[in-house]
């Protein structure tokens, strides 16, 4: 079975929403307008390009994404990569033709089938709504997560407040940044 990997930028209190200044939040672009940037805490996202073999996202972040990452040189591995998007509603027609080969999901249970193929790692990025309800069907098996030292109230959350069992996570990896960023490496245990 295929591991499926979420990474995200996240504050303290669990916001993931506009980190990189996507429009119609309040505090869009916090990754970089309200912390100092420090390069060694941003290796971890040229490591994820070279474990991964696959890229999975939501319609939302594909529509963020496909317009500007097929173009940078920072994701210039994703380009060669199989890109899954989970959508009840998008259809091929709007798939961008510069950024390789495209699936389109369309249920949890066809992002399982994914998950039972073979292949290495596959990459969860952005997607708040996605990572929440694959987190609550037991479908991710580790988190990458930047923890930036910052308290932003409102936005999309990363995790589910669905009322559930606990689930345990293991810490396989951690660093603390100058800037006070801190990268968290977790397993889910099973």
């Amino acid at each position: 079975m295929r591991t499926l990997i979420s990474t995200a930028f996240i504050s303290l209190d669990g916001v993931v929403e506009a980190p990189g200044g996507e429009p119609g939040y309040r505090n869009s672009g916090w990754t970089f307008k309200e912390v100092e940037f420090v390069p060694e805490a941003f290796e971890i996202k040229g490591a994820e390009q070279q474990e991964a073999t696959a890229v999975l996202l939501g319609r939302v972040s594909y529509e963020a994404f496909s317009p500007v990452w097929p173009d940078m040189e920072e994701f210039a591995r994703y380009r060669e990569m199989p890109k899954y998007v989970v959508s009840s509603t998008l259809t091929d027609a709007d798939l961008v033709s510069n950024w390789g080969e495209t699936t389109i999901l369309r249920s949890l249970d066809e992002v399982t089938a994914l998950k039972e193929t073979e292949g290495g790692p596959i990459i969860l990025h952005g997607s708040a709504s996605l990572n929440r309800a694959l987190s609550d069907a037991g479908l991710i098996d580790r988190y990458h997560l930047l923890v930036h030292p910052l308290l932003l109230g409102a936005g999309k959350r990363l995790f589910s407040t669905s009322d559930r069992d606990a689930q345990k996570l293991e810490l396989v990896e951690h660093e603390v940044y100058a800037n006070g960023v801190q990268k968290q490496i977790f397993d889910v245990v099973r």
